[in-house]
C-alpha cells in the first residue's frame, strides 16, 4: 500500500511538471521571432557588421563556412578570423582567403597569455581587430546563407534588441547523432526556454555559439570577452552577461540560414562535450547532482514505471511519457528527424546523464580540462565561471 502511494505522488509529481512544461512550451514556441519577421533592409539602412569567429586546427571545415562568410548578401561587413595557434593548414587558409576577399582581416595569436582560454582570448583580439556598429560570433565549422545578416539586423533594429541569438539546423548524419541531438535540443529548449530571453521581467538568459550578434556598444559595456576570460560555456554565458546589464536580448528561429555539422558520431559527441557540461553546471558537485536526479526521474523514471505500475499511478506515468513523445515529435520536425525518434528520448536522456557523468568524473581526475591541446587548471576555471 505504502508503495503504490509513493508511486502515484512521485509520478504525479513528474506529470505536473510535464504538464507544466508542456503548456508553457506551446504558449512560447509559437511566440518566438523568426528571421523572416521583418523586411530586409535596404543597403542605404544597414550598419556596418564585423563576422568574428577563432580558429585552430580547423583546416578540415574551415573551407566550406569561409565560403560562405564571404558571400554575404550585405554592403557593409568585415570577416575578422583568429588563427589560435594552429598546427594544421588553417593558417594558409585563413592568408589565401584574406589575399583574394577584401572583405576578409586575419589575425594571428602565437602564443596564449596567462589567464585565460584559447577561444575568448581569440576572440577578444579579433574584436580589437573589428571596425563594425555591430559584431557577430560565430565558429570556424558554421555556414551561413547569403541573406543571413541582412535579415539578422533587420530584426533585431525591428524589435529594439541590443543582443540577438539564433538556433539554426545541425546536420545530422548517423543513427546516434539523431537519439542524441534531437534530446539535446529538447533539453536545451526545456532548461533554457528560449521564449522568455525577451522578456526583461525574466532571468531567462541564451547565447548559441553558432551565431550571437551584438551592438558594439553594448558588447564594450559588458566588458567584452575579458569578463568572459576564464569561461568554458562562453557562448552562453555572454548573453547571461547582457541581460544582466539591462540591455534587451532575445533568441529566434533562423531554420535554413545558420547550419552546422557539430561532431561525428555519437562517440565524439560525447568526448566533444567532455569540457562543457560539468563547466555548464559551474564545476558544482550539488548542481551536477541535481540535473542528474532531474533528468532520471523526469526522463528515464515515468518509461521504467510503466510496466510495474496501475491505476493513478499508471495514468501519471502515461501522462509523462506521453507529453515528452509529443513534445520531442515536435523538436524532431523541427530537426528534420523522423519523428520516431521520440521513442528514443529516454536512450537520449540517458545519454545525456552519462555525459554529465562523464565530464565531472574526467574534469575532476585530471584537475582541470583539455581544450584544443591545452591544460587549465580546475582552481582558474572556478574562479573564471561567470
Amino acid at each position: 500500500m505504502y508503495l503504490h502511494l509513493f508511486w502515484i505522488i512521485a509520478l504525479g509529481a513528474v506529470a505536473l511538471l510535464w504538464i507544466y512544461g508542456a503548456i508553457d512550451a506551446a504558449r512560447g514556441v509559437p511566440a518566438l521571432a523568426s528571421l523572416g519577421d521583418a523586411a530586409p533592409l535596404s543597403d542605404a539602412d544597414c550598419p556596418s557588421i564585423s563576422v568574428l569567429f577563432a580558429a585552430r586546427d580547423e583546416a578540415e571545415k574551415l573551407p566550406a563556412a569561409l565560403k560562405t562568410f564571404l558571400a554575404m548578401d550585405y554592403p557593409r561587413y568585415e570577416v575578422v578570423a583568429v588563427n589560435d595557434r594552429s598546427e594544421d593548414g588553417t593558417e594558409e587558409l585563413l592568408e589565401r582567403a584574406a589575399q583574394e576577399n577584401p572583405h576578409m582581416k586575419v589575425v594571428c595569436v602565437k602564443e596564449l597569455p596567462a589567464g585565460w582560454l584559447g577561444k575568448p582570448h581569440a576572440l577578444q583580439k579579433a574584436y580589437e581587430q573589428s571596425t563594425g556598429e555591430w559584431l557577430v560570433f560565430t565558429d570556424a565549422d558554421v555556414q551561413f546563407a547569403p541573406s543571413l545578416l541582412r535579415s539578422a539586423i533587420s530584426l533585431a533594429e525591428k524589435k529594439g534588441w541590443d543582443h540577438l541569438t539564433l538556433s539554426g539546423r545541425t546536420e545530422m548524419f548517423t543513427f546516434g547523432e539523431r537519439i542524441a541531438l534531437t534530446f539535446f535540443a529538447l533539453a536545451f529548449l526545456m532548461s533554457v526556454r528560449p521564449w522568455r530571453v525577451s522578456d526583461s521581467r525574466s532571468r531567462a538568459f541564451a547565447g548559441v555559439g553558432m551565431f550571437q550578434l551584438i551592438r558594439r556598444s553594448a558588447y564594450e559595456k559588458i566588458g567584452t570577452h575579458r569578463r568572459l576570460a576564464m569561461e568554458v560555456v562562453d557562448d552562453m554565458k555572454l548573453g547571461k552577461l547582457v541581460k544582466q546589464a539591462g540591455f534587451r536580448s532575445a533568441m529566434a528561429r533562423a531554420g535554413d540560414d545558420v547550419s552546422v555539422h557539430w561532431h561525428s558520431g555519437v562517440r565524439n559527441i560525447i568526448r566533444g562535450t567532455t569540457k562543457n557540461f560539468f563547466a555548464f553546471a559551474e564545476f558544482s558537485l550539488w548542481m551536477v547532482g541535481t540535473q542528474i536526479f532531474g533528468l532520471i526521474a523526469m526522463c528515464i523514471f515515468p518509461w521504467l514505471a510503466l510496466p510495474f505500475v496501475h491505476g493513478w499511478a499508471l495514468l501519471f506515468a502515461g501522462i509523462a511519457v506521453g507529453l515528452a513523445i509529443i513534445l520531442d515529435i515536435g523538436v524532431c520536425v523541427e530537426l528534420r528527424a523522423s519523428p520516431a525518434y521520440a521513442l528514443t528520448f529516454p536512450i537520449g536522456a540517458l545519454i545525456f546523464v552519462w555525459m554529465l557523468v562523464r565530464s565531472t568524473i574526467v574534469t575532476l581526475w585530471s584537475g582541470g580540462i583539455t581544450w584544443r591541446g591545452t591544460f587549465y587548471p580546475l582552481k582558474e576555471l572556478k574562479r573564471g565561471v561567470v
